[in-house]
């Protein structure tokens, strides 16, 4: 029997995935992304280099470990073919990439209509990264999407990308805007099968065989975090997909049997890009701290992170809603130096204490934290590699984060780096 171990953020996004992810793909057999598309940022550091990634899974730098690009992503091959020539340029060129064959592609028109449809929101836009993404997701779903498997049948695609401009250059025309030519979308994306038709496959029937093999390790990557779902995120400041472990079975190709071990990263305290309600988002001299130690900039769109305290409220919902076996707690090393930290263990919604996130914005809104407040630390904590490394402060925050949420902490990173990673799990450590 296989080994599987899901990675998943469970706040806003920007959790940390990067290196989890990383920190695990070198000893994976196997990487999934199964949602999501290039609207991701990944930062993977080792070896005294930086490495960002947006839509291409993190096991990329291990030539051993096959990475799969599911049927559940929205995948834009002009994103793909630069992700990889950047890394081509620094020095990554032996790997192995698959692109299911089934991914919905995103196609030029849709960042052009993400990017138009957000103007026109006013004050109510979402904060989107206007990659396309949630264009992309839509034609999928209204079935007038194309499939990177139909970069490998030439007539097939030109049938299916007349169709598409048919309607599309029709809402273009609607909102004013330039169309698109068949002659010259249908020759450039017939170059992009030239140059990557060669990794498009079935991935599902790859990854089963993978799960079906005694001893093979299995890394399924998720994208943006559990507060971004489209069903259980904070509607309508969401991406377009699902970010749950729940996503994996649908996204992979696989079924729901295989999913277990499920890691839950968090910061060890919260950000969040973009529009939306933060109920412990913080201000002032503290927030600008941690924003610069944490070095809390978009990994794609370079915006700056907006700050908050950690929330228990957010973390016992995600870790329902993803079956959430461990927490990974992400960047503790930047709360190093603070007087004082502080965890939000309820809200307080007109009058009344609540205990879970409000569906609705206008009343999330309207939620204002309940806090504890906890001794901060001084040391640096950089060099950890054990608990024992760390002050008891520390300690007790981690320790109050398990009580809190009911999970336990099974990773704790202190730094960007692979070897700045206290690993409190066993199982974990064998993975």
């Amino acid at each position: 029997m296989s080994e599987r171990l899901v990675v998943i953020g469970s706040q806003w996004g920007d959790e940390g995935k990067g290196k989890i992810t990383d920190y695990f793909a070198c000893r994976a057999d196997m990487v999934v992304r199964y949602q999501g598309g290039n609207n991701a940022g990944h930062t993977v550091v080792f070896g005294g280099h930086k490495y960002s990634l947006q839509s291409i899974p993190s096991g990329i730098f291990n030539p051993a470990t096959v990475n799969v690009m599911g049927n559940g992503m929205v995948v834009n091959p002009v994103s793909v073919i630069a992700e990889l020539e950047k890394l081509h340029r620094q020095g990554v060129t032996d790997y192995q990439l698959r692109i299911s064959d089934r991914a919905a592609m995103v196609m030029p028109w849709h960042s052009v209509l993400d990017g138009a449809y957000e103007c026109r929101k006013g004050e109510a836009l979402i904060g989107t990264t206007k990659k396309g993404i949630g264009p992309a997701y839509s034609d999928k779903y209204s079935r007038i999407g194309l499939r990177m498997g139909d970069l490998l049948e030439p007539d097939y695609f030109a049938l299916r990308l007349r169709a598409a401009l048919d309607v599309k250059n029709q809402e273009l025309r609607m909102l004013g805007l330039d169309e698109f030519s068949f002659d010259d979308v249908y020759a450039s994306y017939m170059e992009i099968a030239r140059q990557i038709g060669h990794m498009i496959c079935d991935t599902s029937d790859l990854i089963n065989e993978a799960c079906n093999t005694p001893g093979k390790k299995i890394l399924f990557e998720g994208a943006q975090g559990m507060m971004l779902c489209i069903d259980h995120g904070t509607y309508p400041y969401v991406t377009s997909s699902t970010p749950s472990a729940a996503s994996v079975p649908v996204g992979a190709g696989i079924a729901p049997k295989w999913v277990e071990n499920v890691v839950g990263v968090a910061k060890s305290y919260c950000t969040r890009v973009g529009e939306g309600p933060f109920p412990t988002e913080i201000f002032g001299d503290t927030a600008n701290e941690i924003r610069e130690r944490g070095h809390e900039y978009g990994t794609v769109t370079g915006r700056p992170r907006r700050i908050g305290w950690l929330d228990a409220v957010v973390a016992r919902y995600t870790g329902r809603l993803a079956g959430i076996d461990y927490w990974a707690l992400m960047l503790f090393d930047v709360l190093s130096g603070l007087d004082t930290v502080k965890i939000c263990t309820a809200y307080e919604l007109d009058g009344t204490q609540v205990a879970t996130p409000p569906s609705t914005i206008s009343r999330l809104s309207r939620c204002k934290p309940v806090y504890i407040e906890m001794p901060g630390w001084k040391e640096d904590i950089t060099g950890a590699r054990s608990l024992a490394d760390l002050p008891k402060a520390a300690v007790d925050y981690i320790r109050k984060i398990e009580e809190l949420t009911g999970i336990p902490v099974g990773i704790v990173s202190v730094g960007p780096d692979r070897t700045q990673t206290i690993l409190l799990n066993e199982k974990l450590r064998n993975f």
